[in-house]
């Protein structure tokens, strides 16, 4: 079996037991750890795998063609195979077929204004009671921030729209661009804890709903403002610009045009801050099964391929955090919630669905433990001056707010 061949080489440590479909048992690694046996079901995955498994073994796994026994599961298979492949290859025609990608990507990231909006509610305008199932209270989908071990979700995503705050240095009066809004967590957050005037827009109908009735609710309704809208309609000027968990939707072919509308929404003297998912090697090419199945027309990015256009768009580079397994942390605890509600899943959606989410949640946690994948935190700004020469003012911002009366959890989210 060529996908046997494959494994001899890839699983040094370990215990991978392999079933194929005609029923043929192999084992690989150093016998060392939780035993994980996966079993084929069909015979057509003994070459599938091998010729390109980061797109097949997600479909099999989905499809139930794949399934791993008991006590294990999926992300056990996933960890136990991706610890010891790390951030290389499965083999030199994995890495021409990523190279294939890579060539035409700025096709498959090819995303104008109509099909950006479809591929957001691809992934976001989904039934909403799925996020309820696994997201904190506030509806945070993004990485959170684990300030010490031990902290609960909640405080994770409360620590981390605090963090953001202080990096943005926001005075009351101020006004706030939110690109790419989500459930508006961020800037009912922003206007309540700044005094700021918030603008949030969103691709996603579903989002923009939900965020809208969050600011009456909370009586924010005449400062924060939500709009379903593409950020590149807007023609205005703001002290602040945000964007959270957005970037990786842009696309590599359209990062010049994305950073030209920061600059030209900035103020002169304005500040922005980009949070995003940024991988530590080189420029690559998006996974091709979260590709067709989670994040069409999606990619993240490398530091050498932002750091330019920053230069081309004449924008200065303030500030930059790189957050380490902080969204592995979030991504743990995201999948758990999902397990332990998964019959509730199954009853909203199906159970490939499920097998699909499941598979979603175990590869991106493994990613970025594994896969050199991390969190960029840009902070931007047009004018060298814009903001104090020390990081102090964050750090004081932070320590100021933090467990402060006024950042109670927001108006609860629901599908409703």
């Amino acid at each position: 079996m060529l996908f046997g061949w494959l494994l001899e080489r890839i699983i040094r440590h370990g215990d991978l037991k392999v079933v194929d479909a005609d029923g043929k048992e192999s084992t690989y690694g150093d016998g060392q750890g939780l035993s994980v046996t996966v079993r084929l079901h069909d015979r057509s995955l003994h070459h599938k795998l091998a010729f390109n498994p980061y797109l097949y073994l997600g479909e099999a796994y989905m499809d139930g063609t794949l399934t791993v026994d008991e006590p294990a599961g999926i992300y056990e298979l996933l960890e136990l195979v991706l610890s010891n492949l790390g951030q290389g290859w499965a083999h030199p025609l994995a890495s021409f077929v990523a190279s294939v990608r890579r060539a035409k990507r700025r096709i498959d990231q090819y995303n104008p204004m109509g099909k950006a909006q479809a591929n957001v509610a691809h992934h976001y305008d989904l039934d909403g009671g799925i996020y309820d199932l696994f997201l904190d209270e506030d509806k945070q989908y993004s990485c959170a921030y684990f300030e010490r071990p031990g902290v609960s979700l909640e405080e994770a995503q409360l620590a981390k729209k605090r963090h953001i705050a202080a990096k943005l240095r926001i005075e009351p009066g101020m006004r706030v661009l939110d690109i790419g809004c989500g459930w508006g967590g961020l800037g009912l957050y922003l206007a309540q804890e700044t005094g700021a005037e918030v603008v949030g827009v969103t691709l996603s109908q579903e989002q923009h709903r939900v965020a809208l009735r969050r600011a009456a609710e909370a009586g924010l309704g005449d400062k924060v403002k939500f709009g379903l809208r593409d950020y590149r309609t807007l023609d205005d000027q703001f002290d602040r610009i945000v964007s959270v968990g957005m970037f990786e939707h842009v696309g590599v072919g359209h990062y010049n045009e994305y950073f030209s509308y920061v600059r030209n929404l900035l103020k002169p003297d304005g500040a922005a801050l980009i949070h995003t998912i940024g991988r530590l090697d080189g420029p690559g090419a998006t996974n091709p099964w979260i590709a067709k199945y989670i994040f069409p027309g999606g990619y993240i990015p490398s530091l050498s391929e932002v750091a330019p256009v920053l230069e081309d768009q004449h924008l200065m580079l303030t500030d930059l955090e790189v957050l380490r397994l902080h969204y592995a942390e979030t991504l743990r605890e995201w999948r758990r919630r999902f397990m332990a509600k998964r019959d509730f899943a199954a009853r909203i959606y199906d159970e490939r669905f499920c097998r699909m989410w499941e598979f979603y949640l175990a590869g991106s946690e493994t990613s970025f433990r594994y896969e050199g994948m991390v969190v960029f935190q840009f902070q931007i700004t047009r004018n060298i001056g814009a903001l104090p020469i020390t990081r102090d003012y964050m750090v004081d911002w932070e320590r100021s707010h933090r467990g402060a009366g006024s950042e109670a959890p927001h108006t609860a989210v629901s599908a409703d």
